[in-house]
């Protein structure tokens, strides 16, 4: 799932991506208001992740242009310890959830998952689909019990259809959330990598809408 990251200190930047990346997020950073606002209003991620004091445009007025603009992606803002005014401006303008600076890591990513479950309307850490089992804090996949081994494109893959569960998720969403800048991203590769995934979790798991996308959802009794 595409995470975008607007913050202006490169070291801060760079540190909060390799955590997303480290928990099966696939980041993008920014590092002024004015990019960052172009890329949320023109591009799908699953969460922003944004800093209020950013150069060109500061993040509060990013946030109320994307929510002005109908944008609705969940976003959590980072603020200095101690603004509590920013806090509440942020939260008045659409934020959906705030940390202060300065943070642990493991928070952001815990509070990246809860925001990115709750936008899919998905109360429990663990997400079960059937006799699948995502477990986002393992990034683990388990199924009737029994963990698979699958390489971090396969997991996103499990884990976003697992999040979406009951929904067609069309191909180009889909190749979207898991491809980078610099990766294959086309239908084909799409393809192939649900086959693998397949053969791995079990053929009837995932499935096919021709012409509209690809599918899971729990088992009719």
């Amino acid at each position: 799932m595409r995470v975008l990251v607007v913050e202006d200190e490169p070291r801060i930047a760079g540190d909060i991506a390799a955590a997303l990346d480290a928990a099966g997020f696939l980041p993008e950073t920014v590092g002024d208001g004015e990019a960052a606002w172009f890329k949320g209003d023109t591009e799908d991620y699953a969460l922003i992740v944004l800093d209020l004091g950013l150069p060109k445009m500061d993040g509060l007025a990013v946030l109320k242009r994307w929510r002005a603009t109908g944008r609705q992606v969940p976003v959590l803002v980072l603020t200095a310890r101690g603004a509590w005014a920013e806090r509440v401006e942020g939260i008045d303008a659409g934020a959906d959830d705030y940390l202060p600076k300065p943070f642990r890591m493991e928070e952001l990513v815990a509070r990246v998952r809860a925001l990115v479950r709750r936008s899919a309307g998905i109360g429990t850490a663990a997400i079960e689909v059937g006799p699948v089992l995502v477990d986002p804090r393992q990034m683990r996949v388990s199924v009737n019990g029994v963990a698979q081994q699958l390489s971090p494109l396969e997991y996103r893959l499990v884990a976003y259809l697992a999040l979406h569960k009951g929904r067609v998720i069309p191909v180009h969403e889909l190749i979207e959330q898991l491809y980078g800048d610099d990766d294959a991203r086309d239908a084909n590769a799409l393809e192939a990598l649900i086959m693998r995934l397949r053969r791995k979790l079990g053929t009837g798991l995932i499935e096919t809408r021709r012409g509209f996308g690809y599918l899971m959802q729990e088992p009719e009794a």
